[in-house]
Order: C-alpha cells, then sequence, then structure tokens
C-alpha cells in the first residue's frame, strides 16, 4: 500500500499539493470528512518528499531511522525500501525484539536494563545477531551478565554512545544530558574495558548533536546567539570525532560511527568521521523544523479536531488537542493549529488534554461541527493517540496504517 520509491510527480515539484496551503487542507477535510475526529492522516506525497529531502541533505551518507519518530511499522518499512536508507534506531529493547523478527539491523539507541527483554533477547541468538545494545557503563555490561553470563549466551553487540555536547568555559553544558563519555581518552579507556570482556563485541559508536540537530536557527530574538552556539559546536565535535575515531583504530574495528538527526544533517553527512547519520521526525515533520534555515519540510502528517463549542463569537473549541511533545514544557512542544489559517491557541490554556480553546480571525466563522487541522511539534506524539492514521494521496484517502498502539504495542 504504502510505495516511497516511485511517484507521477518528483519529490521536489513546486506544483504537489502540499506546497498550496489552502488547497492541501481544504482537500484534506474533505477527503475525511466521512471520519470521525480526531483524524490523523499521513500525506504519501509530502512523506516521499521528506524522505527524498533527508537524503540529498545527508549528501549520499546512509540513513538509520529513528522509530521513537514514527512508531508505525508502514512507514518505517517503506522508507527502508528507499536506497539510501539503512537500519533502525530503536527507543527500548521490548520495540527493538519485535522489530527484529522482520529487520536485521536495529542499533538501541538508549542503554536499557529490562532485564525480562534482556531475557529474550540473551536466549535468542537470531535477535542477538541483528540487535545493538547501546551502552556507556560499565554497569550496562554487569546487567546484561547478570541476566546470562558468557559461555551460556549468544555474544552481544554492543556500541557505545558518546556525549557531543558543547562544553564551553563561558555558556556551560550546551546539549542533552546523555553519556559520561566525551573526550577521546574517556571512549578508548571505556572501550578498552569493552573488548576485554567476554560475551561482548563493540561494533560502534554514536553521538548526536541535540544541540544542532534539535535547535531551530532561522528566527527569534535568540536566533544570533544559536547560529554562533551551533557553528562553535559544529568546530568542536569535528575536531572531536576525529580524535576519537583515530582513537579507536587501536582498540577496536567497528561497523559504524552514528552521528546526526534531522536538524543536522548536512554537517553529519559532511564530517569524515562518521559513517551514517539517523534521522525520523523529518519524516513526518513536525512544525518545529519549521524554524531551520537549512530546509523546510512538508506537512506529511496532521491531526484534526472537531469544534463543539463557542465560548465566544470570536473562540473556537475543538476537543482534544493537548498532543503534547517531549521536552521542555513551553508553546513550541504543543500542536499548533494550521487550518483554517490564523488561529492560535489562548496563553492561559494552551492546547489541552480534553479540550483546546482557539482564538485568531477565522474562529468568528467557525461553527460547531467543523473541524481544525493540527500539526505535531515533533513526530511520535501522534501515534501514541490513535490506533491508525488514514494514507492520503492527491486529496483522496488511500488506505490505513495502523500505528504501533494500533497493532497492540505500547513500549515507553
Amino acid at each position: 500500500m504504502l510505495d516511497l520509491t516511485a511517484g507521477r510527480r518528483p519529490a521536489s515539484d513546486p506544483d504537489a499539493l502540499w506546497s498550496h496551503p489552502d488547497r492541501f487542507w481544504s482537500s484534506l477535510t474533505d477527503a475525511t470528512a466521512h471520519l470521525p475526529a480526531p483524524v490523523t492522516v499521513i500525506d504519501r506525497e509530502a512523506l516521499r518528499h521528506n524522505a527524498i529531502d533527508l537524503l540529498v541533505r545527508a549528501g549520499g551518507i546512509p540513513i538509520r531511522v529513528a522509530t521513537k519518530s514514527v512508531r508505525v511499522r508502514a512507514v518505517l518499512d517503506a522508507v527502508l525500501e528507499i536506497p539510501g536508507y539503512r537500519g533502525l534506531l530503536a527507543f527500548t529493547l521490548a520495540e527493538a525484539l519485535w522489530l527484529a523478527e522482520q529487520h536485521d539491523d536495529i542499533v538501541l539507541g538508549y542503554p536499557t536494563v529490562d532485564r525480562a527483554a534482556l531475557a529474550r533477547l540473551l536466549a535468542d541468538e537470531r535477535a542477538a545477531s541483528r540487535i545493538t545494545l547501546m551502552i556507556d557503563n560499565i554497569a550496562h555490561l554487569d546487567v546484561i551478565d547478570s541476566v546470562a553470563g558468557p559461555g551460556s549466551r549468544p555474544e552481544v553487540r554492543v556500541a557505545i554512545d558518546i556525549d557531543a555536547s558543547l562544553r564551553s568555559p563561558s555558556l556551560g553544558h550546551v546539549g542533552v544530558r546523555r553519556s559520561p563519555l566525551h573526550s577521546a581518552s574517556d571512549v578508548a579507556a571505556f572501550a578498552r574495558q569493552v573488548v576485554r570482556r567476554r560475551g561482548f563485541r563493540l561494533v560502534g559508536l554514536q553521538m548526536y548533536e541535540a544541540q544542532i540537530a534539535g535547535q531551530g536557527d532561522a528566527a527569534g530574538p535568540d536566533a544570533p546567539v544559536i547560529r554562533m552556539v551551533q557553528s562553535r559546536s559544529r568546530d568542536e565535535l569535528r575536531r572531536r570525532r576525529a580524535e576519537i575515531a583515530e582513537a579507536m583504530t587501536q582498540v577496536a574495528p567497528l561497523e559504524f560511527l552514528n552521528g546526526g538527526g534531522t536538524g543536522s544533517l548536512e554537517f553529519t553527512g559532511s564530517d569524515e568521521s562518521l559513517t551514517e547519520a539517523t534521522a525520523g521526525s523529518g519524516l513526518l515533520a513536525g512544525h518545529l523544523f519549521d524554524g531551520y534555515r537549512s530546509f523546510r519540510p512538508a506537512p506529511a502528517a496532521a491531526i484534526a479536531f472537531d469544534v463543539v463549542r463557542k465560548p465566544t463569537n470570536d473562540i473556537a473549541t475543538v476537543l482534544g488537542g493537548g498532543w503534547v511533545a517531549s521536552g521542555p514544557a513551553v508553546a513550541s512542544r504543543q500542536p499548533l493549529p494550521v487550518w483554517p489559517a490564523g488561529l492560535h491557541t489562548l496563553g492561559r490554556e494552551g492546547a489541552g488534554e480534553v479540550q483546546t480553546p482557539l482564538r485568531g480571525p477565522s474562529a468568528r466563522d467557525l461553527s460547531v461541527g467543523d473541524r481544525v487541522w493540527f500539526r505535531h511539534a515533533k513526530s511520535g506524539e501522534g501515534a501514541e493517540r490513535v490506533e491508525r492514521y488514514h494514507l492520503v494521496s492527491g486529496g483522496t484517502v488511500i488506505g490505513e496504517l495502523p500505528t504501533y498502539r494500533g497493532e497492540g504495542k505500547a513500549f515507553l
């Protein structure tokens, strides 16, 4: 049903329906009028555009798909059929075990201490050969050995997560708090401990530069500072990754050195130390990615909610709406009303779990029973709320794509 390898239009076609907001959102309203709200859709042409654009931005480096940002197996499968995509980055071991029934190259993006899932992995040679666990502490190896020791289980593939944040004397820690390993000497010393442990095989490294990939630089009063910090971070990361890659040549042969994210693919693709990038959110394209200078994704996924009341003439309230993304509890993590144009949430209410009041010029024209289209902030939050996305092409619903939840799965 979902084939992204070919299409009637080129991926960058300026006449694509999603390029014309008035036509695009009106067509989605008409196509889904018979469906009860909330209605979640994925536009096939917009998804294909985003998938191809990510590859172009990566400059030829293979892209590993981040499953957390998609959570729809049909989308994961379709994207992996496109030349240039290779492997999955999962977010829990239980999810990775499920996906390993069909996929043979899965890296776990985060460490795990799920002993039940580890027991399943260590009792299954096929799964163990397909899944790479992420570590940054010897305690992670100890947990694995406590479930099943060397000699009683398959060899466990592991990769080291490395802190990619910027440590600045003037700015402090800029980035997310992930691994305790930062310098080339840190990584090499830890890697030597790993390769000496029986029952483990070190196969890769991961460095996710959230301060570049997850921070828009296009506009706003902080944009000049963000650009300066990101430029400094890119220079520092390029040097440090090269040092780490060189140090690791003396420790163990590696299959991959992974980096990047949707917002930093141009940088990732130009870093000669890396062998692959990761991206996921850019496929469905939440509105957070409207804030980048280097690219403009198509609105591949959207949600429609029904207007159920009019508390005043200039306010229309929809049922639901509070599908908030991860991160700091600020407005940028809330879903964004995009159609009819000109609507905005109220400062004292925002997007609510049960209702979301909206104000703006077009609110006066909305009546009870009308629909308002929202875009999610990132990507994965939509799939956690519904059992299916409706697949749309050319303004027509052509099928349904079950989410993880629709397949009876809830991993985190």
